[in-house]
């Protein structure tokens, strides 16, 4: 299956090539094409289909600035510690102190952590800011071994470890799960725990507010995703033989959620290039650059997580164990807890999220916070007007009440 696609994505680089070549000799101010009957059709139709058939590579972070106290300061994102299928980047601000230290950990679920790009350039304004930029598996030697949900908890712990018991932790969807394993696993060996975590938008108890995506996992079971989304990554990348869930797989998913969607905004990017509005076709084209750059995602870790979180709920049921060691969340105390859900959120429905305080008992009931934002769906808990104007100043506010 894997092969397949990247037969057919092969095949389609000369029609990219041609749609590329249309849209330049139609749209070009400096092309005498351009004023031909029609070309702003051809020009416009030509964009879209050479955007349909592009191949996207991961995007750069591009963050270069940000402002405190109200100054400009640069930002240099840097590399500062490396395992197998991870990369530690902290933003360093330059010429101004630290901020308090704060680990925030992507979700390793089809895109890649520049996808946070919204988050973190609130984050930066007032803290030390550490993101997890989980590397393709497709690009990891087998010799690595397999990754899964027991090796994800293990890698928040070491990175938790790295930056200090001052630090906070925020976990954004998918890796709330494995975010509260490790910090409860640390609490159980008495090491010392982060001053605050917050949980955006994850399925902590998915039992709470079944969504499509819910019933979809229960209804099929671990041998048949085994069967069915599971592939060897071919012979040209580093990682061959790797089995995986592909990223072109799970962004056909992402898309079949919201076909109605994608459709009509690929419609309105037709109908800005026609009519000139190069801001709204821009902000068209930077949202899909990101959407539609996929990574793979390692099958053991894939299937891990199908079983533990959304077919057998060992995490809110108390049956999950870590490499041999039992997950308690009632052993955390020496933490404050916050919990972010969107009203709106159609793939970690309100309820999902906000059962990880009950399960959380040992900590005293004036460091729990739960924030449930109206108007707000899944993208928009942290990118966006609503982050940043709503849901980001309570936040900040929160974990550095802690300190």
């Amino acid at each position: 299956m894997y092969t397949l696609h990247e037969t057919l994505v092969a095949a389609a680089i000369p029609l990219r090539v041609m749609a590329k070549f249309g849209s330049q000799v139609f749209g070009h101010p400096d092309s005498p094409f351009r004023y031909a009957p029609g070309s702003e059709r051809i020009a416009a139709g030509s964009e879209l289909l050479a955007r349909m058939v592009k191949h996207y590579k991961k995007p750069a972070w591009r963050i270069h600035d940000t402002e405190v106290g109200g100054q400009s300061v640069k930002v240099h994102p840097r590399t500062v510690h490396n395992l197998p299928f991870c990369h530690l980047v902290r933003f360093e601000r330059e010429g101004v102190a630290p901020g308090p230290k704060l680990l925030l950990v992507a979700p390793m679920s089809g895109h890649h952590a520049t996808l946070l790009r919204d988050t973190v350039r609130m984050l930066i304004r007032d803290f030390d800011v550490y993101v997890t930029d989980w590397i393709d598996p497709r690009l990891v030697s087998l010799a690595e071994g397999t990754f899964g949900f027991d090796d994800y908890v293990k890698y928040v712990q070491t990175y938790l470890e790295y930056l200090g018991p001052q630090a906070s932790v925020m976990a954004v969807c998918q890796p709330t799960v494995p975010v509260m394993a490790a910090v409860a696993l640390m609490a159980a060996d008495n090491k010392p725990l982060p001053k605050s975590v917050v949980l955006m938008g994850g399925p902590i108890d998915v039992r709470a507010a079944p969504t499509s995506v819910n019933e979809y996992a229960e209804t099929h079971s671990l041998r048949w995703f085994d069967i069915n989304v599971i592939s060897r990554v071919p012979t040209k990348y580093p990682g061959f033989m790797r089995r995986v869930y592909p990223g072109f797989l799970q962004h056909s998913g992402f898309v079949a959620m919201n076909p109605d969607r994608h459709i009509d905004s690929h419609l309105e990017f037709y109908n800005h290039l026609l009519q000139g509005d190069d801001d709204s076709a821009e902000a068209h084209r930077a949202f899909y650059d990101e959407y539609n750059a996929v990574m793979d995602m390692d099958a053991a870790f894939y299937l891990d997580t199908l079983r533990i979180v959304f077919q057998q709920h060992l995490m809110p049921r108390g049956l999950l164990n870590v490499r041999g060691k039992k997950v308690d969340l009632a052993k955390i105390r020496d933490t404050a807890l916050m919990s972010v859900e969107g009203e709106l959120d159609d793939i970690c429905a309100p309820g999902q999220t906000v059962a990880v305080h009950e399960l959380c008992s040992g900590i005293p009931a004036a460091r729990h916070k739960n924030l449930l934002m109206p108007g707000v769906g899944h993208y928009g808990i942290f990118s966006g007007r609503r982050w940043r104007e709503k849901i980001y100043p309570q936040l900040r506010d929160f974990v550095k009440a802690q300190l």
